[in-house]
């Protein structure tokens, strides 16, 4: 049994990175994507060195439609695990999809500015 002390140092110190992590998933997947931003971020500042917190908060941010904040998050991810299938997957089916958004941009104010 845990001396009163250290349980409450425990309790104190809140949630881990990966329960932060897991819980922002849990809620992703039910669309609430800013609750879940809010602990992919926890997640991150809690440890700084976490791929999969940098990963997930970049998914956050690309459903948020913060672009440059996802990619950012996301050459994060692979910069602390490079090679990672999963995130580079995520990271090339995001800036597939940023580059289309940003070309029909362009095409928009030209379209404009004949």
């Amino acid at each position: 049994m845990l001396a009163p002390l250290t349980l409450f140092l425990l309790l104190a110190a809140g949630p881990t990175a990966d329960q932060e992590i897991a819980f922002g998933i849990e809620v992703a997947q039910k669309g609430l994507w800013r609750e879940a931003r809010l602990r992919f971020e926890k997640a991150a500042a809690r440890e700084p060195g976490n791929a999969s917190a940098q990963n997930n908060l970049a998914i956050a941010l690309e459903q948020s439609g913060e672009f440059e904040k996802a990619r950012a998050a996301y050459e994060k991810a692979l910069e602390l695990k490079p090679g990672d299938v999963y995130i580079q997957q995520n990271y090339d089916l995001f800036r597939e999809a940023d580059d289309k958004r940003n070309r029909k941009a362009r095409r928009a104010v030209d379209a404009k500015n004949p």
